[in-house]
């Protein structure tokens, strides 16, 4: 399995997009400003597409993605999310007002994406790739993604603070080779990371504890300006963890 990663970061700026990884070269991660790095003919190869949640930095490309390969399509792309998010994107995004809604063009019968609902718990089989959506803890409904492949598994936690599920979700697996998880925020922003239900480093180190693997550990959504302090305090909060931080077009392979 190749992740490639095309945003995870918590803000924008120049060599920074938001959430979006390429699982192969056929299935999407969450649809950030990320998604603008691919040409247009490997956005054509994309055939699902699976959803954390509704916030703007996990969607908004969808809609230019979509837009995109208008006239690209042989078949619509297929879009796996929770029913709370696929109803918040078609009622604030695809709405005509804001965007065209594509689930319905160029007509019902011949759409460019078709919506798919999901819940925490439950899988899909693709072709040769199975992702199952874990409950998470955000401040709208939100999942963390499973994706296992020949074996091996790699997971995503979307975004997310202090829990029990994403850990126990986890723990059921025989293994445990790649995972990406979040941490918005230094510790001196304890408080906010709590309101805003993000991870800081000392809450996260808190949750890993009940990660019974030992995958390599790749930090995600860290604020631009704090991404130095984030993984400094991430170091020294869980040493006896392989970490590193995600940037843009890095490519893992598990």
């Amino acid at each position: 399995m190749r992740i490639r990663v095309l945003g995870s970061s918590g803000g924008i700026g120049k060599g920074r997009k938001t959430t979006s990884f390429l699982i192969d070269d056929d299935v999407l991660i969450d649809a950030g400003t990320g998604v603008g790095e691919l040409t247009l003919d490997e956005m054509q190869k994309i055939r699902s597409v699976f959803l954390t949640h509704s916030h703007l930095d996990h969607v908004s490309h969808l809609s230019f993605l979509l837009d995109t390969l208008f006239n690209h399509l042989q078949k619509p792309i297929q879009v796996f999310a929770q029913q709370d998010t696929i109803n918040t994107i078609k009622e604030h995004i695809f709405n005509w007002a804001v965007w065209p809604d594509f689930s319905v063009l160029p007509d019902e019968a011949n759409p460019v994406v078709v919506f798919h609902a999901m819940e925490a718990g439950e899988e899909k089989v693709l072709a040769d790739k199975t992702v199952q959506m874990i409950a998470a803890n955000h401040t709208v409904p939100t999942v963390a993604l499973c994706v296992s492949q020949n074996g091996k598994h790699f997971a995503f936690s979307g975004d997310t603070t202090s829990n029990e599920t994403i850990w126990n979700g986890l723990n059921e697996l025989d293994s445990l080779d790649l995972l990406f998880v979040e941490s918005a925020f230094p510790n001196e922003q304890i408080e906010l990371s709590k309101v805003s239900k993000h991870y800081c480093p000392s809450l996260l180190a808190e949750d890993l504890k009940k990660l019974k693997h030992q995958p390599k550990i790749c930090i995600s959504h860290t604020m631009p300006a704090d991404e130095e302090v984030i993984m400094q305090q991430c170091n020294a909060a869980m040493p006896d963890r392989e970490l590193s931080l995600l940037s843009c077009e890095q490519v893992y392979e598990v």
